[in-house]
């Protein structure tokens, strides 16, 4: 069996035109670049409104199953791929209610939708960027205007960070000290 060999790329847009090299597992893509890398798979390029016209402009880089312009490709080239995403802000979600009979309202069209390359790859570990923002909940609570979904989004995938460092723990959790021998750690029954 081939191994998919993705590339080696500090970005999206540098791993589809300049790659450092491709590797398929994490051991040859360290080698190859000298450096900690993290696999990630990540949006590049324009949305298009239709499958059609995204397989159109990536011509070569997925597979194309249309009639006549069907193309195949080698299993370690199979790192791009299409995805539908939602155009805008997602729908809010419905509340259950009785209406006429019925236990759901009639359902609202689907949201309009567009067609984006997603790019696997083996981004370079001085590339990732660092959480150096404020955290989430300190950012929606001072921002004096509402935030949009976009910046909700952002600050959602940044990594959780603690409000202070833990403090190591000095017993167990079936442990106690008593009170007359606060040096003596006893088993809790």
């Amino acid at each position: 069996m081939t191994a998919i060999l993705y590339p080696v790329a500090p970005d999206a847009a540098a791993a589809l035109k300049a790659p450092l090299a491709r590797a398929a597992r994490e051991r040859e893509a360290v080698g190859a670049a000298g450096q900690a890398v993290v696999f990630v798979t990540e949006p590049v390029g324009p949305p298009y409104a239709s499958r059609e016209a995204a397989l159109d402009a990536h011509a070569g880089r997925v597979e194309d199953e249309r009639p006549g312009r069907s193309v195949v490709l080698a299993p370690e080239d199979r790192y791009c791929r299409l995805a539908e995403a939602i155009d805008g802000r997602p729908p809010a979600p419905v509340a259950p209610l009785m209406q006429d009979g019925r236990r759901w309202p009639q359902p609202k069209p689907a949201p309009r939708t567009v067609w984006r390359l997603q790019v696997s790859y083996w981004r370079l570990g001085s590339a990732v960027k660092a959480a150096d923002g404020p955290q989430a909940r300190d950012a929606r609570r001072k921002a004096r205007d509402p935030m949009d979904y976009q910046a909700l989004n952002a600050l959602a995938r940044q990594p959780m960070r603690a409000f202070k460092p833990q403090q190591p723990l000095d017993i167990g959790l079936f442990e106690t000290r008593p009170p007359e021998a606060p040096h003596i750690i006893m088993p809790d029954e």
